[in-house]
């Protein structure tokens, strides 16, 4: 079943309004005489304005001798200031402003190129500088002038690939426009791996799913070894208009499953507000990342723990218990939307399981309920941007081949759900998220990193004989024993590249578990960081109620939640789907 469910965005009248800013910039070019040995072009785009405020781009290339430092200086003609600037250390003296390099970007090469930004003032009249100079030599080439709103150098598109939002205005969508951040711990060990390269340069997220985490844990056998500030001062290098962070660290953390056990206690949500989210919210929101649009996942696995995993349900625990009890995964989120909300750049989407998990009618709308309870706990609605479906886990994007009705949902596979994929079921949960008080242009997010399930199992058409599960397994892209099934997928390949609205209500698909971290050890492995070990991470278990009591169909061999599984992204690699 498909819900082609429509969402009263605003992109047009946003564009609108941009181009209305009247944004320009112009390139003043260094004619180079043969006895110079420093030598830049400089392209000064204004990206936005706003009452008597603006953010503006300085595109430095070096097209002389190589730089060991720099230093930029131009003047203003307006009076303008600089009030906070980003990839380069700003001062101003007067009318001239003196940009010099940071510690990590003082080397550039004989055409390369460095992107310093910044956030000023303005009473009126705001016009563009023309005196740059780099290290005393001046850029005083022939200049010029830019149409509005465009690339100096390809006229008609967009003249920055960091697409920095208006401070106080957040974006329809956080995910159009640019590049997303491509993690550098995990490229570099995705690259690592035969064949990797073809999947490196996709955008991942960030998991900071420990206190350590925020500040990096060099020595950690899992991931974690950059901190978030370093994080984002690569995004910043790349030019990235947005990177992905996942908050993970509630008290009693992930109270159904032991694979991802966290280092919190039950009760210490008071060391979660100031030891956790605290800190993380205090680097989000340093104007020095003013320019990124930073996406936080919320707490994955939480809150639909506490519809389907407590008393009355059989798969209760006495951890997930006590967690409805104290309201601590409850309060923790609303905390984390509250600080994290507040910032102008900052946009949370709150996990919402996967079809297989809360497609059922039981767990529907309570879950939508108990989300959107949450959210107000926060203070305000647009504390939140949008939810998530399917991360970190293999529920099909779609399953062409099957239609849920009244003939097959009594099937083994379907079991009386309402949904059979992803993206009809987000759509759905879109739709009644929406009808519990949340804003009528909420987006979803669907983590397609490991749902693919290409290769040479994968069907091409549907099966037409034999019993209706004969049919219905003989039709299914998902090829998990059981949808209960989460760890270490045999068979699995990733998905859906990131991609950008790809779908009505669905603001992107995206690879927010990144394909190659564990999802928990194969057996139990001593660890500092707290990780249990789960038996549906054992390909020898046979299984329990929440997986039907079938096969875990886990992978042999893996280490601990989030270590690099080299064998595991190799097999997603080789059923990708579509192919790579």
């Amino acid at each position: 079943m498909r819900l082609g469910l429509s969402r009263n965005r605003k992109r047009s009248l946003a564009i609108a309004s941009v181009a209305a800013l009247g944004l320009g910039g112009l390139t003043v070019i260094q004619a180079l005489p043969a006895s110079a040995a420093t030598g830049c072009s400089v392209t000064y785009t204004i990206v936005n304005q706003w009452n008597n405020g603006f953010q503006a781009n300085i595109a430095i290339r070096n097209v002389g001798d190589p730089w060991s430092n720099w230093s930029l200086t131009f003047s203003f003609a307006n009076g303008q200031r600089v009030s906070q600037g980003w990839t380069g250390r700003f001062s101003q003296s007067g009318t001239q402003v003196t940009v010099a390099n940071e510690s990590w970007n003082g080397s550039v090469a004989n055409g390369g190129s460095v992107t310093p930004g910044f956030t000023g003032t303005h009473t009126g009249t705001n016009t563009v500088p023309t005196n740059f100079a780099i290290n005393g030599v001046a850029c005083n080439g022939p200049v010029t002038p830019t149409t509005p709103g465009t690339n100096p150098t390809t006229p008609g598109t967009n003249p920055t690939t960091s697409n920095p939002p208006n401070p106080g205005q957040k974006v329809d969508n956080p995910y159009s426009g640019g590049q997303g951040y491509r993690n550098t711990e995990w490229q570099a060990k995705a690259n690592s791996v035969s064949g990797g390269s073809r999947i490196a340069n996709n955008p991942t997220a960030v998991w900071i799913d420990r206190i350590a985490a925020i500040n990096g844990t060099p020595n950690s056998s899992s991931n974690g070894a950059f901190g978030v500030r370093q994080h984002l001062d690569d995004a910043l290098r790349q030019g990235s208009s947005y990177i992905q962070f996942v908050i993970y660290n509630l008290p009693g953390r992930d109270c159904a499953a032991l694979a991802s056990n966290g280092e919190l206690g039950a009760t210490e949500i008071g060391r979660y507000r100031t030891e956790y989210i605290d800190p993380i919210a205090a680097i989000q929101a340093d104007p020095k990342y003013a320019s990124l649009r930073i996406i936080n996942i919320i707490e994955i696995d939480s809150l639909p723990n506490l519809i389907t995993n407590v008393a009355g349900r059989g798969g209760e625990t006495a951890m997930c218990n006590t967690m409805k009890a104290n309201g601590n995964y409850q309060a923790g989120i609303a905390y984390a939307l509250q600080k994290l909300g507040a910032i102008g750049n900052v946009y949370n989407y709150i996990d919402a399981a996967h079809h297989g998990w809360i497609g059922w009618d039981d767990n529907f709308r309570p879950t939508a309920t108990l989300l959107a309870d949450t959210v107000r706990q926060s203070g305000s609605t647009s504390n939140v941007h949008g939810f998530i479906t399917n991360t970190a886990n293999y529920s099909a994007l779609q399953e062409p081949y099957i239609t849920v009705n009244d003939q097959t949902r009594p099937s083994k596979w379907i079991d009386w759900n309402r949904y059979n994929d992803e993206l009809s079921f987000a759509q759905a949960f879109r739709g009644e998220l929406v009808s519990q008080g949340m804003p009528s242009n909420i987006g979803m997010l669907i983590d397609t990193s490991r749902n693919g399930w290409g290769g040479a199992a994968r069907p091409t058409g549907p099966r037409t004989t034999g019993t209706i599960d004969e049919q219905i397994n003989g039709s299914r892209i998902d090829r998990r024993i059981h949808k209960g099934n989460w760890c270490n997928q045999s068979g699995a390949g990733i998905g859906e590249r990131p991609r950008v609205a790809p779908a009505s209500g669905i603001d992107a698909y995206v690879w927010v578990k990144p394909p190659g971290e564990s999802d928990g050890s194969s057996r139990l492995i001593d660890n500092p960081e707290g990780k249990g070990f789960d038996r549906m991470c054992d390909p020898t278990y046979t299984g329990n109620y929440r997986n039907g009591n079938n096969m875990s169909g886990a992978l042999d061999n893996a280490p601990i939640s989030g270590a690099w599984f080299p064998a595991q992204v190799t097999q997603l690699m080789q059923n990708a789907y579509p192919p790579l």
